[in-house]
């Protein structure tokens, strides 16, 4: 948590292996990130982490169910299944009378719901979310937070939040306060 421009986001960016890091490391379930070739990196963070990007990073020309069944696709899962899986993480999102409408159809919070269901629908070992409310009215961040919240205890997901709202840190098992790129004590 911490202002706007304070590393928040370059610092998920680090840990997750998009931005190359000068010193230290970044283990993720026992291997070094950092360590590995750029096609190794890519292909982990295709099978076992999820992003939320804070400018959503949806494509245009698909319809919400299918930018949220591509990962699916791209990672060998049926057509069927992908298709149904997507869909119903939308509905669970409130997006269920959406799902055929494309990114500029969609207010900028349906279209963050859509990034969101696309992190989540592979069910990864870990969610990278940057902002994932940042577009949302207070009820739905809620209900973006409290989804969250469901997913870290029943799937045992990390969840990694950046976030400038308070509201949104409370619900975190723990905050991290940044503040011109460093850590610093709450």
């Amino acid at each position: 948590m911490g202002p706007s421009g304070c590393g928040k986001t370059t610092l998920l960016n680090c840990f997750s292996g998009l931005d190359d890091i000068s010193k230290g490391q970044v283990t993720l379930e026992g291997t070094d990130i950092h360590q590995m070739s750029d096609k190794k990196k890519s292909e982990y963070r295709a099978r076992r982490t999820g992003f939320v990007f804070q400018s959503y990073n949806l494509l245009p020309v698909l319809s919400a169910v299918e930018n949220v069944e591509m990962p699916l696709l791209i990672g060998g899962v049926a057509a069927k299944e992908a298709r149904a899986r997507a869909t119903t993480i939308l509905t669970e999102l409130g997006l269920g009378d959406r799902l055929h409408h494309r990114p500029s159809e969609l207010s900028g919070g349906q279209q963050q719901r859509v990034s969101l269901a696309r992190a989540l629908v592979s069910r990864p070992a870990i969610v990278w979310a940057d902002e994932p409310t940042g577009n949302l009215d207070q009820e739905g961040s809620l209900q973006v937070t409290e989804l969250l919240r469901s997913l870290n205890k029943s799937y045992q997901q990390t969840i990694v939040v950046v976030t400038h709202d308070p509201e949104v840190a409370a619900k975190c098992d723990r905050t991290l306060r940044m503040v011109d790129g460093k850590f610093v004590a709450s």
